[in-house]
């Protein structure tokens, strides 16, 4: 399977994913810490992916995405953004509706 196909394939799969460094017990960044957090607060079932375990992923992922940093937030097809677009969609209410609630 390509690349592509293989990330166009996890997105589509799993309406709630997040790709982060490290997992959501133990984020191996302040970025990804601050991202699993926020979503944890919703109490939706997610699905991540540990870039940092997924070289290829690492790569590719931004090219597909036309998005260069991590964690990235799709949800239902859509990509969302990282931690600070999460964080501010948090505070003002608009990440609720987006996880659909």
């Amino acid at each position: 399977m390509k690349i592509f196909d293989k990330i166009k394939k996890q997105i589509n799969d799993n309406p709630i994913i997040l790709y982060m460094k490290g997992t959501p017990e133990n984020p191996r960044c302040g970025f990804s810490d601050k991202a699993v957090k926020i979503i944890l607060f919703y109490k939706v079932k997610f699905t991540y992916i540990d870039i940092l375990k997924n070289s290829d992923i690492r790569i590719y992922l931004p090219k597909y995405a036309d998005w260069p940093t991590f964690p990235q937030l799709w949800v239902n097809n859509q990509l969302i953004g990282g931690s600070d677009i999460l964080y501010t969609l948090h505070t003002s209410n608009k990440l609720k509706k987006i996880l659909n609630f």
